[in-house]
């Protein structure tokens, strides 16, 4: 009998404790939505999360491999959250601002939708943690053609496969481009090379700046996929709608960017081809708070603030500009690893426990001398 070892989000404690009464609505069953959730649980409080997908779990669960992370794992912490410490987990629902909800990869399964502003509204305190569900993809020439993917949508459709959620089995592809240098696009890669697939990385710089480290590049590189560095694409080839393969740039490394990393510079007259019948991109996700950035009105009327890259503003407490709102992991970070997000919606938890406890204090009259 093979035993699995839970991922405890209830570290802190071993029972449920006596609730104080106090409702929190999370939005996003991903890691940071959970690890908060039993950060929460523990003190105290009674926990709803709401979640777009059929399942809790975010990307741990539709995305990152089973071989990066045990699902089992995943799910036997789910199931103590939800049988001993009674987090509720409402599924398949959508929560937005403004007139219409935006659409986002994984939006397929909902079922209903609510408003932020009602849960705001019925709630004690709401936490986003909303994540990144929403792919980056140049604008290059070919990119529609079928046969081309993002990176989250290769990988998520085959989750769905082995979840029994999807019944035709994902796209497999023979000779598969995965252009990247990310997480994402080693998971992707090295998705395509155990489908069998001739499997080429791409990476516009050399691996030595690859996101996912020298190791795993080299580790995926061992395994038997192809990795070409310095190569940037211009286009996808596609014949009667259909990709056939991809032309490249070469590129060389010009002086640091805004990220540190050394630059990459076209070079001219160095175009290259690499047929294909499945290109993957795997350029990176945004972030995918509850309100479209283009909806001021709604933006202004909740008190919440986003960046140029699409994540919500926080101060050092993790709360919004709206005192109700506090947001944690990718939806405030950008794509981060599963660490920082664990321990960006723990420190978010552990804010709006000191925030409410110091708010219910005031409300309780001082004795009388």
């Amino acid at each position: 009998m093979k035993l699995v070892k839970i991922m405890r989000f209830t570290f802190m404690c071993h029972d449920k404790p006596e609730s104080i009464g106090v409702k929190v609505a999370i939005i996003g069953a991903g890691p940071a939505g959970l690890s908060a959730a039993g950060y929460l649980v523990c003190h105290g409080y009674d926990v709803d999360i709401y979640d777009k997908l059929p399942l809790p779990g975010g990307l741990m669960i539709f995305a990152i491999p089973p071989w990066r992370i045990s699902r089992e794992a995943v799910m036997g912490g789910i199931k103590e959250l939800e049988e001993k410490f009674g987090v509720k987990f409402i599924l398949r629902t959508k929560v937005y601002s403004g007139t219409k909800p935006v659409h986002e990869e994984g939006d397929e399964f909902v079922e209903k939708t609510i408003s932020l502003e009602q849960l705001i509204e019925e709630y004690d305190v709401v936490l986003i943690t909303t994540g990144t569900w929403r792919s980056r993809i140049p604008r290059i020439p070919g990119i529609e053609a079928k046969g081309v993917y993002t990176a989250l949508e290769y990988v998520y459709q085959h989750r769905l496969y082995e979840l029994g959620i999807r019944k035709e089995p994902p796209h497999r592809g023979e000779k598969v481009i995965v252009i990247g240098g990310g997480y994402s696009a080693v998971d992707a890669a090295e998705q395509a090379f155990k489908n069998d697939a001739e499997t080429y990385l791409v990476y516009r710089r050399t691996v030595k700046q690859a996101p996912a480290g020298l190791y795993e590049i080299e580790r995926i590189r061992r395994l038997g996929v192809n990795v070409i560095e310095l190569a940037s694409p211009v286009e996808v080839i596609v014949e009667n709608g259909v990709a056939k393969g991809v032309k490249f740039q070469r590129m060389k490394l010009g002086p640091p960017d805004e990220s540190g990393r050394p630059r990459p510079i076209p070079i001219p007259g160095s175009e290259f081809t690499l047929e294909a019948d499945t290109v993957i991109f795997a350029t990176g996700e945004r972030s995918t708070p509850p309100v479209s950035p283009e909806d001021k009105e709604a933006l202004g009327k909740l008190g919440i603030e986003l960046t140029k890259w699409n994540t919500i503003v926080v101060n050092n407490n993790m709360q919004t500009g709206n005192p109700k709102v506090f947001a944690a992991g990718d939806v405030v970070n950008g794509p981060s690893k599963l660490g920082p997000a664990v321990g960006s919606g723990l420190r978010a938890a552990r804010s709006l426990d000191y925030w409410m406890r110091a708010r219910r204090l005031k409300l309780i009259p001082l004795p009388r001398s």
